[in-house]
């Protein structure tokens, strides 16, 4: 079995933190120009389908606190209302060439939704705790800002979403780096994206028990959720 010596392992793990996948749609020119205008640009691109679902879940939240299973109370609340949603769950591996490997997962809520314009479904996003997600240590001012503007509560579209991943984490980077840290894995763009954007998920439909008369729920899966995506 081969060894691995202390500065091999530091310099493996190091260059795992600083590499960074490209992006067609975010470059790191927008850093240098204006990132927060650019996040409140995205913002300001949400359709009116998008808001109508954002300002349901926020009704739903302020009617229910913040009871256990939040999540799965609004997709039912969802479904009652005559939406086509469900729970869904990423799974993975995250792997750490010859040294560690993880396994991670995520829960968000999925809704399809048709576009009026184009006329074709569209898949949206439901977070339920978005902004937390993308928190640093030490952010700088203009991270701070950035943070502001993402909200508790996420919907939009993938295409929306893989921007704000994009731009936050790649201001992310530029925020720890200015304060001499190194990224970590779980704050990298392609992690980020894993959480809601990967195709291996599991897509699970949420029924209440009525009959036992508490406030159990059943989730039924759909879609078989594939363990490796790096």
């Amino acid at each position: 079995m081969v060894s691995i010596g202390d500065e091999e392992l530091a310099q493996m793990v190091t260059d795992y933190i600083e590499s960074e996948p490209s992006s067609s749609e975010v470059s790191s020119k927008v850093l240098s120009d204006n990132p927060v205008s650019a996040l409140k640009k995205i913002f300001l691109e949400a359709a009116d389908f998008e808001t109508q679902v954002l300002d349901k879940v926020v009704m739903y939240i302020r009617n229910m606190g913040e009871p256990n299973g939040l999540t799965k109370r609004v997709v039912m609340r969802l479904r009652t209302d005559g939406y086509e949603a469900c729970l869904c769950k990423t799974c993975w591996v995250a792997s750490f060439p010859k040294v560690f490997q993880f396994s991670a997962e995520y829960e968000y809520i999925d809704v399809m939704m048709l576009d009026k314009n184009s006329g074709k479904p569209t898949r949206l996003i439901v977070d339920m705790d978005f902004r937390s997600q993308f928190e640093v240590v030490r952010p700088t001012q203009t991270y701070k800002e950035m943070m502001n503007i993402l909200p508790p509560v996420f919907v939009g579209t993938e295409e929306r979403l893989d921007k704000i991943i994009t731009l936050v984490c790649l201001a992310a980077k530029q925020s720890l780096k200015e304060k001499g840290l190194d990224v970590p894995p779980w704050r990298k763009a392609k992690y980020m994206h894993s959480k809601w954007l990967s195709k291996n998920y599991k897509k699970m439909s949420v029924f209440p028990i009525s009959e036992k008369g508490d406030d159990e729920d059943v989730v039924r899966g759909t879609k078989a959720c594939c363990p490796s995506i790096f």
